[in-house]
């Protein structure tokens, strides 16, 4: 049961991702009648399928992580003075949530890959001479990918980087 509700929160959160993605570069919004329902659906979810399971560390974890990447990016936000919207801040809340549920690799991963796909793509437009240092680049779907990637992938891309950077295994 645990795994069903597991599978239907990806569902989801995929669904989520397409349309707010497709929105994002359309219209550089991320609405919160999307984003705000996705937060509160996936939070459900997850935490009855902790129930279920009996692993409340891992609700724990996904709320702190929800948080933790909630103020990582508000930080950004009123440090950049408006190069980054609000609706970026709540969706990093989503993505916290779901990426910090399959661990803090994922999370890490997730935020590290978003920030690099997206520094990636703006760096391509500018030498493309598509926008300039000022204007205004869509930043949710590299969220959004960075997460993916960092669900998928988080825990090998971790390991790897950690052994490449000679950090210890954590115990």
């Amino acid at each position: 049961m645990a795994e069903i509700l597991q599978l239907v929160a990806a569902g989801v959160l995929a669904a989520a991702s397409i349309a707010l993605a497709v929105i994002d570069i359309r219209t550089k919004r991320l609405p919160d009648r999307i984003v705000l329902p996705t937060l509160v659906v996936l939070a459900v979810l997850l935490a009855a399928s902790a129930a279920v399971s009996g692993d409340l560390s891992s609700i724990l974890r996904a709320l702190a992580g929800a948080a933790v990447l909630f103020l990582l990016y508000l930080l950004i936000s009123i440090a950049s003075g408006g190069g980054m919207g609000f609706g970026d801040v709540k969706l990093a809340a989503v993505l916290g949530l779901a990426t910090a549920w399959v661990g803090w690799d994922a999370l890490v991963v997730g935020t590290a890959a978003a920030f690099v796909l997206g520094g990636l793509f703006g760096l391509v437009l500018l030498l493309l001479r598509r926008t300039d240092r000022r204007s205004a680049v869509p930043f949710g779907p590299w969220m959004l990918a960075g997460a993916w990637i960092g669900i998928a992938l988080g825990p090998v891309v971790w390991h790897w980087y950690a052994a490449l950077a000679g950090i210890p295994p954590a115990v």
